[in-house]
């Protein structure tokens, strides 16, 4: 009786794992188009949006609407939020500057922090979890229950109508909220410098002006518009992408938060080193 042998037999060890290498590399480029496909998706539904906006009409009531649910409604947290950050940068510019007697300087660290980068970062973070979430369920669930299909066949374009205005509410909100976020946190530190670490008033707000330039200033204003654009585009992409009805809302909702999140932070760490270098 003939003996039979496996395929493998008498094969290398490292064999099998040559074996799985075209499987290995077949998902990676699956992985591939996937991102290329969201990018190329993202940047098409940007396009379109810029496109539109100069097409008149504009749908005034429907950006005030907007206006009103991103930038009213998002101004007590982040007030908050801004208040408390002021505050605990503040404190820990105080553990290290006392060290040396240069609590003078806690003033300038905290208001230079906050209109560069903390102030921008936190405001479009807070607006991402807050807005972002809002637009992609909103969206999404007009997207399952065809509401968006029947826009298309009342000869409405869905990037028109439901992007645009949000897309300039968002921008000119976000805009807002970060100067108001660049106060607020300021004026925290102010509260922990005046009343914690008896530096006189004039002092502080002497030493808060005068460190601050135009281009610090600019340089958290343009990253606030930059990031708005990222959460609008993204939330805006995910919410007409959905499908497979309740649970494909909640997850493109959280893909909208995380993708904005992290692009959020990759935007901020690309301008913070032009603007080093320049």
């Amino acid at each position: 009786m003939a003996e039979t042998t496996t395929p493998n037999a008498g094969a290398a060890p490292g064999a099998s794992r040559l074996g799985r290498l075209p499987g290995s590399f077949q998902a990676l480029g699956n992985r591939a188009l996937e991102f290329f496909d969201y990018v190329g998706g993202v940047s098409v539904l940007f396009s379109q949006t810029i496109a539109w906006i100069f097409v008149p009409p504009l749908k005034w009531s429907q950006i005030a609407i907007q206006m009103f649910r991103i930038g009213v409604q998002s101004l007590p947290v982040v007030a908050l939020i801004s208040v408390f950050i002021g505050m605990v940068l503040a404190f820990q510019s105080a553990y290290q500057m006392q060290r040396f007697s240069a609590e003078i300087y806690i003033a300038s660290l905290v208001a230079l922090s906050i209109v560069r980068e903390i102030g921008p970062v936190i405001t479009a973070l807070i607006v991402a979890g807050r807005v972002g979430a809002s637009i992609a369920a909103e969206l999404g669930t007009m997207k399952v229950t065809e509401q968006i299909d029947a826009l298309e066949t009342l000869a409405a374009n869905p990037v028109r109508y439901l992007v645009v205005p949000r897309f300039i509410a968002t921008v000119v909100m976000l805009f807002i909220l970060t100067c108001y976020a660049d106060l607020i946190g300021i004026m925290g530190g102010f509260l922990v410098g005046v009343l914690k670490l008896d530096i006189s008033p004039r002092l502080y707000w002497r030493m808060t002006v005068e460190p601050l330039h135009a281009k610090d200033v600019m340089t958290g204003l343009l990253k606030s518009l930059s990031f708005a654009i990222i959460i609008c585009v993204i939330s805006c992409y995910e919410g007409f992408r959905t499908e497979g009805g309740a649970e494909g809302v909640g997850r493109s909702t959280t893909l909208a938060v995380v993708t904005s999140f992290i692009m959020i932070i990759a935007a901020d760490c690309l301008f913070t080193a032009l603007f080093y270098f320049t």
